[in-house]
């Protein structure tokens, strides 16, 4: 029984991360009907920032708490990644909007690797120690383990959700998103502006996706080019499973992906005495993904983004 509630936790922490990752899939698809790969790359520049604002600190601030110092790089690599998803969106995608489906996916699949390499000259190829800035001491919860930076990353996951369903249902931005989607030639007519609406959406996917990985490089204690590969590829797979183009749906969706990816790999690695468990926790996510497009296409929640006219 410990096993299992240790491994829910870590499946809780792993899935919070995966949900905010695939929010900023599942809302670009949402209104324009794009896959962006290199959404994954967002994150991954966003902790780099992150940890190289960090370093800069503590060269020249040591006396600063660490809070403060995770809680500043946050702020700028938000910043940092916002204008490039911004710039990505203006100059990649938004030429190609009116083009054949499959130009801006392959444009998509290019920028990812073209971060990737850009990511890789600036801060060089090799594994970065991401600093360890709250308190180490672990808490137990009924005979499970769970640190401050994993309370942490839940905290932030359920603050940043409420905020964004907030953002999406009860303000004027989040009504201009939703008509957007609906018809963005209707929206335009009701004096919404769909460019701007469309940049305001990446903006936040990259807040999200910079939020994420500062957790994820929080939580696993490193950072490196390639590190935002990976977890976006699991990110779009928990949108697929929750349903592409639904909020609620991606949430879902991470956290189960989560749980079952944790779950899994945990049992795995008790029965062959943690030799294996590590090395199979990627495939369950894609045997997810397997069975659900095979039973629901769909997603667990279904589409909810109306065909346009």
């Amino acid at each position: 029984m410990e096993i299992l509630l240790q491994q829910i936790i870590n499946g809780l922490v792993l899935g919070s991360m995966y949900a905010l990752v695939a929010l900023g899939y599942t809302m670009v698809y949402g209104i324009i009907n794009l896959i962006n790969f290199a959404h994954g790359e967002v994150l991954m520049v966003g902790a780099l920032t992150s940890w190289q604002v960090i370093v800069w600190m503590q060269e020249s601030m040591p006396g600063m708490p660490g809070w403060l110092m995770l809680l500043l790089s946050v702020i700028i690599a938000c910043i940092v990644a916002a204008a490039l998803n911004f710039a990505i969106e203006k100059v990649a995608y938004r030429p190609l909007r009116n083009s054949p489906k499959l130009a801006p996916l392959i444009t998509a699949i290019g920028m990812s690797i073209l971060l990737q390499t850009v990511a890789m000259i600036i801060f060089k190829p090799n594994y970065k120690p991401y600093p360890t800035l709250l308190p180490p001491h672990p808490f137990n919860v009924g005979g499970a383990v769970i640190t401050s930076t994993q309370i942490m990353i839940l905290a932030v996951t359920a603050i940043s959700l409420a905020v964004l369903m907030y953002l999406v249902n009860h303000t004027r931005l989040g009504r201009a998103m939703r008509a957007t989607a609906e018809n963005p030639r209707v929206a335009a007519l009701m004096g919404v502006k769909p460019d701007m609406v469309i940049s305001a959406t990446f903006i936040i996917g990259a807040i999200l996706a910079t939020i994420a990985g500062v957790m994820w490089a929080s939580n696993y204690g490193t950072v490196q080019h390639t590190m935002g590969f990976l977890p976006g590829l699991k990110a779009f797979t928990a949108a697929v499973f929750g349903g592409i183009g639904n909020l609620a749906g991606a949430v879902v969706g991470g956290i189960l992906l989560g749980i079952v990816e944790a779950i899994g790999s945990g049992y795995i690695g008790t029965l062959t005495g943690g030799v294996l468990g590590s090395h199979y926790a990627d495939i369950f996510a894609f045997i997810v993904l397997i069975i659900m497009l095979t039973l629901r296409p769909s997603g667990l929640l279904g589409e909810r983004v109306a065909d346009r006219a």
